[in-house]
């Protein structure tokens, strides 16, 4: 069923917001004279804007600039709209020498209307809407400063970006700015370093390339285990394509026309141009149409880890979540019309397995039509897609929202967002239907009738970059992974050299029953041992010690509850296999 949820409340705090980053320019330029003014948007959580200064801000600068501020909103300050000539705009710019605005101004199509908002002394180039007086903003806070290429090109000048965010009442704004902390400590970039888990080396292999290290490795590895036998066991095959191909290819498939500018530069060989792949879609429809297929044979459902390259600009680039290679847990479906409505049905509840399985349980999904402009095939077509998708939707009962214009050059598509343990949202599956590729690559099947049709075709991805999965499920679990994705299960601390023989044998049966185990046998005192162990965040620790090697037992200590008490070793590795077993269907749905 659609979602009924009303945009008021959005709204006002875009309005709330942008009006505040217009209060925050006017106080960094009254503070720093020098500084020159860009552009200053509401986002989803908050506002920027961006700087031009001599010097870098720091955290006193922050403080400062809130003090000011302060001041400006006690004024009560109108703000005052006026519609003015792209002429105009250009020479009150030029004039007060912000060459952003100038250029901003000089891009705007002639004959477009320009407006202008002013409060006190501070004028800014700039749509709306925005509050009626500085004195309604009741609840603000600067968050931090980063670096911010102008336009996010790193060809251009380099300026200083402000966050901050803004809220209706002081309360949702603690509320706020206490998720904010946490965030802090669940950042994917620092966890990744503490618990070594990948790492990244832009000076020796290039910005968003990703070093996946031996813990994260486990964790890929376990999870890449799971996607596979669930897909086995859902009817899909595997497929495996190589990381290159002729031009030509790209050619055909249409992305050379609509995702050239995401993809990289091409190298020669045997006087041929060759990309790296920005996806996996043409080769496997290119193992399609190696042979006529039959109607008997659809649906054909196949699936793909497969790494793909894209160009993204370096001033983009943000740990996990914003790469340049990366693997997609791709899969293609080819099937004919009478079973598309079953297809997309079994694909979205699919998806949203997959999802529950890691530990999300509040979806979002967006229903995204046709862009305004850049798409490939016919109107109706696009009109039929869209139709059942949206069908697809209404039968599975979950809420959705329309998301207009945001479907793919080749199809609409149904995104699924889930929200993290702190609220957070995070688009991750998407289902793209498509008719375009298989009239681009003359995809045909002999129907029941003796005559050829076009299969229909679904690109579809349930967990999207496996990179970014994992960044996610990093600040999700904030590194606490559950037993059955930990890279460590267990951790075996000894007291002395005395007891390394026996946590030895202990390791060997955990892991002779698949059990994931590391042995700290070095020679420090065990308080530290723990505390190091703790802060790696095992599900398990076993601390062994004369009273251990004696009895042969084992004491587990719990990664969130206290040491318990001993058991034989038999009995522990029972209450590991068992807990540690990956979600099922009836885990799920209970």
């Amino acid at each position: 069923m659609a979602s009924n949820k009303s945009s008021a409340e959005h709204d006002k705090l875009a309005t709330l917001r942008h009006s505040t980053s217009h209060v925050m320019a006017d106080a960094v330029t009254q503070l720093f004279p020098k500084a020159r003014v860009a552009i200053g948007p509401s986002i989803a959580n908050g506002f920027y804007y961006d700087f031009d200064v001599p010097e870098p801000f720091n955290d006193d600068d922050l403080e400062r600039i809130e003090e000011k501020m302060r001041e400006i909103i006690a004024q009560d300050l109108s703000f005052e709209r006026e519609e003015i000539t792209r002429d105009q705009a250009v020479s009150l710019f030029t004039e007060r020498g912000e060459r952003f605005k100038v250029e901003i101004a000089q891009n705007i199509p002639d004959g477009e209307v320009i407006s202008l908002y002013r409060h006190g002394e501070f004028t800014d180039l700039c749509a709306g809407p925005h509050l009626e007086q500085t004195g309604q903003i009741k609840a603000f806070k600067l968050t931090g400063v980063a670096g911010a290429y102008w336009r996010g090109n790193e060809q251009n000048p380099m300026l200083q970006r402000i966050y901050g965010t803004a809220f209706l009442n002081p309360k949702a704004l603690r509320v706020h700015l206490k998720m904010l902390e946490e965030a802090k400590k669940r950042d994917h970039r620092k966890l990744g370093v503490e618990l070594d888990l990948y790492s990244t080396s832009p000076d020796e292999i290039g910005g968003g390339l990703i070093l996946w290290h031996p813990k994260g490795g486990r964790i890929r590895t376990v999870l890449e285990d799971f996607w596979r036998r669930q897909h086995f066991a859902n009817g899909y095959d595997m497929v495996f394509t190589p990381h290159l191909a002729r031009d030509t290819l790209w050619h055909q498939s249409g992305h050379l026309a609509f995702y050239k500018e995401a993809m990289f530069a091409g190298m020669e060989v045997d006087g041929q141009q060759y990309l790296v792949k920005p996806m996996n879609c043409p080769y496997h429809i290119l193992i399609y149409g190696k042979r006529l297929r039959s109607y008997r044979e659809l649906p054909l459902r196949w699936a793909e880890m497969g790494t793909v390259y894209r160009y993204e600009r370096g001033g983009t680039l943000h740990g996990l979540f914003r790469v340049r290679g990366f693997t997609q847990d791709d899969a293609h479906l080819f099937f004919t019309p009478d079973q598309m409505a079953s297809e997309l049905d079994r694909v979205l509840d699919f998806s949203l397995f997959m999802l529950r399985s890691f530990g999300f349980e509040d979806f979002e999904l967006n229903f995204a039509t046709r862009p305004p402009e850049k798409y490939a095939g016919s109107d109706e077509l696009w009109e039929m897609a869209e139709k059942e998708l949206l069908a697809a939707l209404e039968r599975s009962g979950v809420n959705y929202v329309t998301d207009e214009g945001g479907g793919a050059f080749y199809g609409p598509k149904i995104d699924i967002k889930v929200s993290d343990s702190l609220g957070r949202q995070w688009q991750l599956s998407t289902i793209q239907l498509d008719f375009i590729q298989p009239e681009n690559f003359d995809l045909n099947y002999v129907g029941a009738d003796n005559t050829r049709h076009r299969p229909i075709m679904v690109h579809r991805a349930l967990l999207g970059s496996l990179e970014r999965f994992f960044g996610i499920l990093i600040e999700h679990y904030a590194g606490k992974f559950p037993l059955w994705l930990a890279p460590v299960q267990v951790k075996i601390l000894t007291v002395g050299d005395r007891h390394d023989t026996f946590a030895r044998e202990v390791s060997r049966q955990l892991r002779a029953h698949d059990i994931r185990t590391e042995l700290d046998l070095r020679n420090e005192k065990l308080g530290f041992k723990i505390r190091e162990g703790q802060l790696e965040k095992h599900p398990y620790m076993l601390v062994l010690g004369d009273r251990e090697v004696e009895e042969q037992t084992v004491a587990p200590r719990p990664r969130d509850s206290k040491p318990e008490g001993a058991v034989p070793l038999s009995d522990f590795i029972e209450r590991v296999v068992r807990e540690a077993q990956p979600p099922s269907r009836d885990d799920v749905y209970p």
